[in-house]
C-alpha cells in the first residue's frame, strides 16, 4: 500500500507541473492544459480591478464554504466558514474560474464532446 500511495502522490505532482513544486513566477506552464498550471494559466487578467479580485477570492471561499446557494452572499459571511474544513486547492481553483468569470471568458476550456472519439 505504501507503494501505491507513493507511486500516486509523484502522479499527482507530475499532473500539476511546475506549480507542484515551486512559486517561482519564471516556472513553464507544464501542468495540464485545463488547469491553471497548464495553458489556461497563460491567460492574462484584463479588465479587473483590485476589488474585483479580492471579490473572486471572497465569492471563491463562499462557494468551498457552501454558501454559493445563498442568494445574496456578503462578504462577512467569510467569517462562519469553518476553515479547516475548506479545501485550500479548492479555493484557489474557485478563485481562477470566478477571475475567468468577471472576465468573462469562463469556462476557458475548449468545448467537452459528449464522445471523446469524435
Amino acid at each position: 500500500m505504501d507503494e501505491f500511495m507513493n507511486k500516486l502522490e509523484f502522479a499527482m505532482f507530475e499532473i500539476q507541473g511546475s506549480s507542484g513544486y515551486s512559486l517561482e513566477r519564471n516556472r513553464p506552464y507544464d501542468g495540464q492544459p485545463h488547469t491553471d498550471s497548464g495553458q489556461r494559466g497563460k491567460i492574462e487578467v484584463k479588465g479587473l480591478t483590485m476589488r474585483d479580485i479580492k471579490d473572486c477570492i471572497v465569492r471563491a471561499f463562499l462557494d468551498c464554504g457552501g454558501f454559493s446557494d445563498k442568494k445574496y452572499p456578503v462578504i462577512d459571511d467569510v467569517y462562519s466558514i469553518d476553515l479547516e474544513k475548506i479545501d485550500p486547492v479548492a479555493v484557489m481553483q474557485a478563485t481562477t474560474c470566478w477571475i475567468e468569470k468577471y472576465m468573462g471568458i469562463y469556462p476557458n476550456v475548449p468545448k467537452l464532446k459528449e464522445n471523446p472519439n469524435e
